[in-house]
Parts: structure tokens; sequence; C-alpha cells
């Protein structure tokens, strides 16, 4: 393999590429990415077996077409390293390619392409197109809430939902929820649900641009494949029964509270100062026109503040996790804020003012 290319065309998507590639692999060929030149194109490839990233970089000036896997992170950092004066030349030589810009030569391990497994194609069972802004705009807005290294595999990713006039987005970790939908024509005939870990769905936001440009979505038996621009990237789903979401949205809630969102999540952050580290409960008496927010923890230590609300019910004490209504004030973009609750014992239903196709549901605390 030969071949000429510049500096920002390689970078680009080799730091995406080194994003994929976990940095320590059972597998030495996972460490690496795999090129590929072959008609003036060059086709990068990095996978960790769970999820794949391609990118095609074109046009590319191809001498000697070939294929090769050679270390990712360091390629990356010597691509980085490098000035943006001189063309970089990749010439692979027995088992070790040349990397040459200008004065700086630089020589890489190589390993055979032949090593570098392939996520095996599966018929495709749905194909969907929505504008990309859509997509990274539901998946901001609910993948914090995934689950972290849950006993329940099926909590550590983020539920994709499809029908006949929306794509959905749910995620939880089993004490809070947040769902965003976009309502749009799917073609779908019978409902879709596919569960994507975490990873891929950090690597799939990566991707997304904030503008209406399309973003093809095909969703097979195991295997979920995105295509932006010159990108393909593809994951392998979670196996398992998502739970039943629409039974843990709280219906009915009496008491409805609208709130100034940054005003509300400042005086959160500085009641959270003090709260217990490990369970960051507060408590929240609310009352016809007021809300108090009180914190405190082993050390005796406690906090008191309140702020103005658009609110007449009755009076009512509940408690939550501070950290979990935080990462929703952040997740909404709205100036008013709207909090409908029931009773002490039962969950909080969050959402911007105005509908904006998002919801939240936080659990209460018993503190």
């Amino acid at each position: 393999m030969k071949l000429t290319i510049s500096r920002e065309s390689l970078l680009t998507p080799l730091q995406s590429i080194a994003g994929v590639v976990e940095k320590k692999q059972t597998m030495p060929v996972l460490s690496n990415v795999l090129l590929e030149a072959e008609d003036n194109t060059l086709t990068l490839t990095g996978t960790n077996m769970e999820v794949e990233l391609v990118g095609r970089v074109t046009p590319v000036h191809v001498d000697q077409p070939g294929r090769i896997t050679v270390p990712a992170r360091k390629l990356a950092d010597i691509c980085r390293a490098l000035g943006d004066e001189a063309p970089i030349d990749l010439a692979q030589e027995g088992d070790r390619l040349h990397v040459r810009a200008g004065n700086s030569h630089f020589t890489l391990s190589t390993l055979p392409a032949e090593h570098f497994p392939n996520v095996e194609d599966e018929p495709e069972s749905f194909r969907l197109e929505l504008p990309q802004k859509e997509l990274g705009r539901m998946l901001d807005a609910t993948a914090f809430a995934m689950a972290q290294q849950d006993v329940r595999y099926y909590l550590n990713g983020l539920l994709l939902e499809v029908d006949a006039g929306h794509v959905r987005t749910v995620a939880t970790d089993g004490h809070r929820l947040a769902l965003a939908h976009f309502d749009m024509e799917t073609g779908c005939q019978e409902p879709r649900q596919v569960i994507v870990p975490r990873k891929g769905i950090l690597e799939l936001a990566r991707l997304l641009d904030d503008d209406e440009s399309p973003v093809t979505l095909v969703i097979g038996d195991n295997h979920l494949r995105a295509t932006v621009g010159s990108y393909t990237f593809t994951s392998k789903l979670i196996e398992g029964k998502f739970p039943d979401y629409n039974r843990v949205i709280p219906r009915g809630g009496d008491k409805v509270v609208l709130a100034d969102r940054a005003t509300l999540k400042n005086t959160l952050q500085r009641a959270g100062i003090l709260s217990h580290e490990n369970i960051r409960g507060v408590r929240l008496n609310l009352k016809p026109g007021q809300l108090e927010v009180f914190a405190n923890n082993p050390d005796q230590e406690q906090a008191e503040d309140a702020l103005p609300v658009d609110y007449q019910g009755e009076s009512l004490q509940i408690g939550f996790n501070v950290g979990y209504l935080i990462d929703v004030m952040n997740a909404l973009s709205d100036a008013q804020v709207k909090v409908t609750l029931s009773n002490p014992n039962s969950s909080a239903l969050i959402e911007a003012e105005n509908d904006n196709g998002c919801m939240y549901v936080v659990m209460p605390m018993r503190l």
C-alpha cells in the first residue's frame, strides 16, 4: 500500500475512529485501525467488537492499493503533531508502515488486515431517514439517564422505538427515566424497539451535526447501522426486554409547579453542596408561591434555600436525589420548567413549560 494524503483529511476520521478503539484490548488487532486504499479512496475502520466506525476519505492519491492495520492512537497522535504544510505519505514495506511528512519519518508496526474482525452483514428489516439535528437532540435529551454496569444489562443502553408516526428514545437506570420523541411519518407498519448499548449511543452522538442534513438508520435483528456523511457506524444491539416505560410515567398529578429553570437549577446546586455525598438527598418543601430546598449531611451541616414559583395548591414535602434533578435541568433548554407532583411517595414528572417532545420522571427518596 502506498498513498499521499493531506494531514487534515487523515486526522479528522482518525480522531473519530480512535474514540471507538479501546485502549486496553484482549486482541492486539482491536487496538489498530484498518486502512484500505483503493480507487483514490482511503477507508479507515475501527472496532471494539461491539461498535464499528468506518470513515471514507476521497480523493486520495493512491500509488499502490492495499490493506493493513496500524496502531490507531499512535497514528492519530503522529498526525496531530505534524504541521499542515506538507502532505503525508503512507507506504507499507513488509510488516512496517512508513509515515513521512516533510523532514519527519515514523515507522509503525502493523498487523495483517486478515486478522481484523468484520461486523457481519445481516438483512435489514427497517430503514429510516431523519434530520441529524433531531436525532442528536433526542440522544442528548435522554442518554444521561442510561445505567452504567447495571446487572440488568438491558438498562445499560438506550431504547430506540419507531412506530408509524413517531421516533422515540428512552433511557432509565431504575431511579429516573428520560423520554424524547420526534413526530414524523416513518412508514413503519409495526412498532419496532431496539436497545443500543451505551458505547454505541455515545459514539453515534459524536458523529451528528446540528443541522437538517439526513442520517440514515438501518435497523436489523442484531445491529443498528447509521450512515452520516462519509461515515458508516454500526452497533450491536442488546438482547432483552426494555421496561414498559408507559407504566412508569405518572398520570393525574394534581400539584403543578412552574419555575424558572436556571433559578431552580442554581438553587439545587447550592443546596446539593451540603447533601450526603453518597445518597445526594435534598428535601423539597412546596407551598403556595414558594419552593424551599433543604439538605444536610452526617457532619450536621445543613443548607436552606428557596425560590419563588407559580403554584397555588396544597403544601407538600418530598425528597429527591439532587443530582438527578440537576441532570434534568441541564437536559432542558426552555426558560420555564413544569413539575407535576401528587404525593410524597409518587414520582415527579418534569417537562418544559412548552412541550418540546421531552419528559422526565424522577423517583422520590425517603429522607
